[in-house]
């Protein structure tokens, strides 16, 4: 029962590490090849991009 969990928990953390590691990858990337465009930041929820923190609703900037 241990040994289960103690493998899921270091299987969680190796993908957790690893998403980590491609998103680094991806803005070296970007960095060294500008003609693509800036990497894209994925999964930025309510608040992240637009700023609502809380309303509901998301204001775009003209």
């Amino acid at each position: 029962m241990i040994q289960n969990m103690l493998i899921a928990v270091s299987g969680i953390l190796l993908l957790m590490l690893s998403w980590a590691v491609v998103q680094q990858f991806a803005r070296l990337y970007a960095a060294r090849h500008p003609e693509f465009g800036p990497a894209r930041e994925e999964g930025g929820g309510c608040g992240k991009r637009c700023g609502c923190s809380g309303s509901g609703q998301c204001q775009r900037e003209s």
